[in-house]
């Protein structure tokens, strides 16, 4: 096992990187860690001030930090295609492209504004069509990086019901939100093929801020020894964004057996990820809800 730490980034000096969902937790970390080796960081996040907040704190933190704020709200397609029109015009290229935001375990079914259940339509779909609409900033050696989840290994795509209009649960909706993020990893790769772009996966195990509990005291004590803090849970991320040479459709998480924390490493994804039929066909239903064509189709 890599004992690879933030410290070891390369120098990121002329690189330029959008990180969505960078206001908190490991977003935030992830904006910190590039920046700190000279990326020009474009930090995305719904909300302005909080937004406002987290640049404000980079900066305290990181006084010469090239860092400005996006606003971004992923469950909103207008706001998805405005902004990716103001990035687009206000920066000639992009060399990361951080897919970190998210909804995650939300009791109730609800909808984005586009009508999406929420976790599906915010983690997924607004996502696809951010990075077909910033791909034409992506140059040769750029990198994608979706954030999945090691709930991605639990239920297969369902393709019957991907809105769970019929019967909702927070768990599986979120497991499989987080599988189409794997599944268009590793789909948008092959579509990449040739062009120098790669994507890539990261997931940061079981990641929260200290003194954060899961709602269950029991399960909190029971739980403490797998977890790490969202600076531990960031370092997939910084690894998957930066490391030379992984190949493509890489998958990096924690290291430790039960994969939950630990040093970063390359690790396999879900069979349930890997198939590209399944891959061209959660590819052609999210052109189909998002009305965003990109790259042409896989043989």
């Amino acid at each position: 096992m890599t004992s690879w730490r933030p410290a070891d980034l390369p120098d990121l000096t002329g690189k330029t990187a959008l990180v969505t969902g960078a206001n908190s937790g490991i977003g935030l970390h992830a904006v910190l860690g590039l920046a700190e080796h000279g990326a020009h960081v474009l930090l995305a996040a719904r909300n302005p001030e909080r937004g406002e907040k987290a640049i404000a704190a980079v900066r305290k933190q990181l006084p010469d930090a090239k860092v400005e704020l996006v606003q971004l709200d992923l469950a909103d397609l207008t706001n998805v295609r405005e902004t990716a029109k103001a990035v687009l015009a206000e920066h000639e290229h992009l060399d990361l492209l951080i897919n970190n935001a998210g909804e995650k375990m939300v009791s109730e079914r609800r909808t984005t504004r586009d009508g999406f259940e929420a976790q599906f339509g915010t983690n997924h779909l607004g996502h696809f069509a951010l990075t077909g609409l910033l791909l034409p900033a992506l140059r040769p050696g750029a990198r994608v990086v979706n954030i999945t989840s090691l709930a991605h290994k639990f239920a297969p795509f369902d393709f019957a019901d991907p809105q769970h209009e019929r019967r909702y649960s927070a768990g599986k909706s979120y497991g499989n939100s987080k599988l189409a993020n794997m599944i268009f990893t590793l789909e948008l790769d092959r579509r990449l093929a040739g062009t120098g772009i790669t994507s890539m996966a990261a997931h940061p195990g079981f990641a929260l801020e200290p003194g954060d509990s899961i709602g269950n005291p029991v399960l909190d004590v029971l739980t403490k020894p797998l977890i790490q803090d969202m600076a531990g849970g960031a370092m997939p991320t910084l690894y998957a964004a930066t490391v030379p040479d992984l190949p493509g459709g890489s998958l990096i998480g924690p290291g430790k057996p039960l994969r939950t924390k630990g040093f970063p490493r390359p690790e396999k994804p879900s069979r349930k990820a890997t198939d590209p039929r399944v891959g061209r066909r959660l590819w052609e239903l999210s052109e189909e809800l998002t009305d965003v064509r990109y790259l042409s189709s896989t043989s």
